[in-house]
């Protein structure tokens, strides 16, 4: 476990975070591209629709390594085809461009700056690294992980195992946050890794799933648990 001090505040050694859905608004940001390509179906439920895209996402980390640009049109296909929905050919290359385009929560930029006053950071996301590269975090960090580099995902560890392997200290001393039960917690927590679960829509914790050592509703919660 991570060491608190005195004052019972947590001193890690390295913070690492989820990128998007953590520190990126990604549902705020792409929403918005489904519901104006499909707004000649207004009965369409965008946010069961993001859903189904999503699971079919972390469904396919489990699989031999591809990128995440492959794994998310071919989910993106199963998706529409799921609600019956014919696919606009240019829509994976509008959500790709969107990256750029991309906003942080609120809180985010406050709170790291904060917490890279006395600790490293490390961005550990299921991405390739260009799509990395193109969204404007506003910073930069002591350590990148991305599944390009580690060539596989969080949910079955290899992403967590590059992570501790390339750290500048013991596995013990990181803490890690993240806004994916299925992803951060389930690749996470059988390393044996600290996790903190951003749980930013008060989901319920799937019963499959560990369960976190920490869990805040937003980043700036993290500032009330950290020695600053």
């Amino acid at each position: 476990m991570v060491a608190c001090n005195s004052e019972g505040r947590l001193v890690p050694k390295l913070i690492s975070f989820d990128v998007f859905g953590t520190l990126i608004d990604m549902r705020g940001s792409a929403e918005p591209i489904l519901r104006s390509v499909l707004g000649a179906h207004a009965a369409i439920d965008i946010a069961a629709l993001w859903e189904h895209w999503e699971a079919r996402n972390i469904a396919r980390y489990w699989e031999p390594y591809r990128s995440y640009r492959e794994i998310c049109a071919a989910s993106l296909a199963e998706s529409f085809a799921h609600f019956k929905l014919p696919l606009p050919p240019t829509l994976i290359e509008r959500y790709f461009a969107a990256f750029s385009q991309m906003l942080c929560f609120a809180e985010v930029a406050g709170t790291l700056e904060r917490l890279a006053r006395r600790n490293p950071l490390a961005l550990v996301s299921n991405i390739d690294d260009d799509l990395l590269a193109a969204t404007p975090l506003g910073r930069t960090v002591d350590l990148v992980c991305t599944a390009e580099r580690a060539r596989g995902y969080k949910p079955n560890g290899t992403l967590f195992r590059y992570l501790i392997a390339h750290a500048p200290c013991a596995r013990e001393d990181i803490l890690h946050c993240g806004q994916s039960q299925f992803t951060d917690l389930v690749g996470g927590k059988p390393l044996g890794l600290n996790i903190v679960w951003v749980n930013r829509r008060g989901l319920a914790r799937d019963a499959s799933v560990p369960r976190p050592d920490y869990e805040i509703a937003d980043l700036g919660q993290l500032l009330g648990r950290v020695a600053l």
